[in-house]
């Protein structure tokens, strides 16, 4: 069996060029701050928009439905803030790509030649979308990167520092199997590859383990399919060994619950320390349990509302507050000094539920707490 896990302090990342984490609630009060500011007079117009009022059309292009934040929580976060926005007569036409490439760019052709006045795209694959990105700066319709960098003259991109999100993770692990982790054993299941974050990701979790515990196997997930990352965990278990198996770097949460399955199917009775990202419903409930370690809480509600503001400011010309707005800046391969708003992260263990996930109104203590988790939940005091 693995050696006994201690428990750490709860992790805390370090300050980077990009951003920190920092507390949900703190995080919000000072993106509202940043947020009060609005343009005044005549700012000039941009490049690729004519400013409009408030009758417009967001395109919003999101990759798939197996990640469960996507059509609970980013779509209608987006619709409801642009709605606010506009005084009621602006509009998102929403078009979900389910984890296909080639829908993804006949859905972005459509929103081009539907004229829509600002596309905002979750690239499934970041270097296919460019010449899609290319036909719409031609047509003058801006381009918002949301969630990932994609390729191709964007105007703009919203999302997390990702590197960040990488060392939360295995910051996790580490402080986890405390003393032990110099003798660990550690599975990575990384992301989808044509997935540009999945290289952020990996990169600031290696930059954390690598020299701290053995990486014993590595596995790309295609999709970020979960029966993809299944059958990885099971090849792992066989070469590996069940019980040598001190903890697993899950990149996502889908990918987390079927590490999980796999192993329990193996025949483990104690899950070793196992990461998430994205708090999924069904990930904090397994971290109220005890079978998932942690996920990666990404604010839905700072990452999405902050996107569909800038979006309209794009549209509507209001280049102080779109500037006030993404005060930082990323390269892609194709393009430098990309303007960016990166939103802070937090790690989500059952010691800080109620302060994250519940504090925010993502989710209910009754939504979490179902008969199948009462006991679990009483035992950490989320009743």
């Amino acid at each position: 069996m693995p050696p006994p896990h201690r428990k750490a302090p709860p992790v805390k990342a370090r300050n980077t060029r990009r951003t920190a984490v920092r507390p949900v609630a703190i995080a919000l009060a000072a993106s509202v701050s940043v947020l009060s500011l609005t343009a005044c007079g005549d700012e000039g117009s941009d490049d690729a928009a004519v400013k409009k009022g408030n009758d417009i059309t967001v395109g919003l292009l999101l990759p798939d439905r197996d990640t469960a934040r996507f059509e609970k929580f980013d779509y209608p976060l987006i619709k409801q803030e642009v709605a606010s926005l506009t005084e009621n007569k602006g509009k998102v036409r929403y078009a979900n790509a389910e984890a296909s490439v080639a829908r993804q760019s006949e859905q972005f052709r459509k929103m081009i030649a539907d004229k829509v006045d600002v596309i905002l795209v979750d690239a499934l694959n970041s270097k296919s979308i460019a010449p899609d990105v290319q036909k719409a700066k031609d047509a003058g319709i801006p381009v918002v990167a949301y969630d990932r960098l994609a390729e191709g003259p964007i105007d703009a991109y919203v999302s997390h520092d990702n590197e960040l999100v990488g060392q939360v993770q295995a910051r996790a692990i580490l402080g986890e199997l405390g003393e032990n982790a110099e003798n660990s054993k550690i599975v990575m299941m990384n992301g989808d590859p044509a997935d540009p974050n999945t290289a952020r990701f990996k990169s600031g979790a290696l930059g954390e383990l690598q020299g701290q515990v053995d990486i014993v196997q590595q596995y790309d997930t295609k999709e970020w399919k979960p029966a993809i990352a299944k059958a990885n965990m099971e090849k792992a278990i066989k070469t590996v060994g069940l019980n040598n198996i001190d903890a697993v770097y899950s990149a996502n949460d889908g990918m987390a619950g079927a590490v999980i399955e796999a192993l329990k199917e193996a025949g483990a009775t104690k899950m070793p320390p196992v990461t998430g990202q994205d708090a999924n419903l069904d990930a904090v409930q397994r971290i109220v349990s005890g079978e998932q370690y942690m996920t990666v809480y990404k604010s839905f509600l700072l990452e999405a509302t902050n996107a569909a503001k800038i979006a309209v400011a794009k549209v509507q010309g209001r280049s102080i507050e779109f500037a006030a707005l993404t005060r930082e800046t990323v390269d892609s391969p194709t393009q430098k000094n990309i303007p960016a708003m990166l939103v802070p992260v937090v790690a989500l263990t059952k010691d800080n539920i109620k302060e994250t996930v519940i504090t925010d109104g993502v989710y209910t203590v009754k939504d979490i707490c179902t008969p199948k988790y009462k006991a679990d939940c009483a035992a950490i005091g989320l009743e």
